[in-house]
């Protein structure tokens, strides 16, 4: 039997789940097929959804980003049993004004000019597509999806609140 899972337009869920996780696995696509895949810190993720990120304007994953602009993002926080996939589309911003609002003192270490580094870019993703699975680590709830495997031969199926699809409206 296919998974039920819900879905939502309240792109808020997807934030409120991965505000406190700070670094994503960023995947692009590189020469056109194959997955590239690395971590990137997060930024304060913006109410509406959109990500931001630093990078250097001659990074291949800028170069990577101008060819197709589909990436896919993944969080987790195993401590929390939070685990959050994100598909969307990054574009290359090179405005000043905006890399000054989002500096954060700790990306110096990346950045040893500070913000004013000529080869700082930023890259802004808009969530085409989100998944979260939010399991409780509660023993509990884990005992009882194994009773009922073994009663039953039924899975525990996730409610809404513990995952879910977000497509942004």
């Amino acid at each position: 039997m296919a998974d039920q899972v819900a879905v939502s337009h309240d792109v808020s869920k997807l934030v409120e789940k991965i505000k406190d996780i700070k670094i994503a696995m960023m995947t692009t696509i590189e020469h056109g097929n194959e997955l590239h895949s690395r971590p990137m810190y997060t930024t304060e993720p913006e109410e509406d959804g959109t990500l931001w990120f630093f990078t250097e304007k001659d990074s291949q994953k800028v170069d990577e980003v101008q060819q197709d602009r589909h990436i896919n993002l993944g969080y987790s926080d195993p401590s929390a049993n939070t685990y959050v996939a994100i598909t969307g589309t990054a574009q290359v911003v090179t405005d000043r004004a905006k890399i000054k609002e989002l500096w954060n003192e700790s990306l110096r270490g990346w950045f040893p000019n500070g913000s004013d580094d000529p080869n700082i870019a930023l890259l802004r993703v808009t969530i085409d597509k989100g998944e979260f699975w939010d399991t409780p680590s509660s023993t509990l709830l884990r005992a009882y999806a194994y009773v009922k495997a073994v009663v039953t031969g039924e899975r525990d199926q996730p409610s809404p609140d513990r995952q879910s699809v977000v497509i942004p409206s």
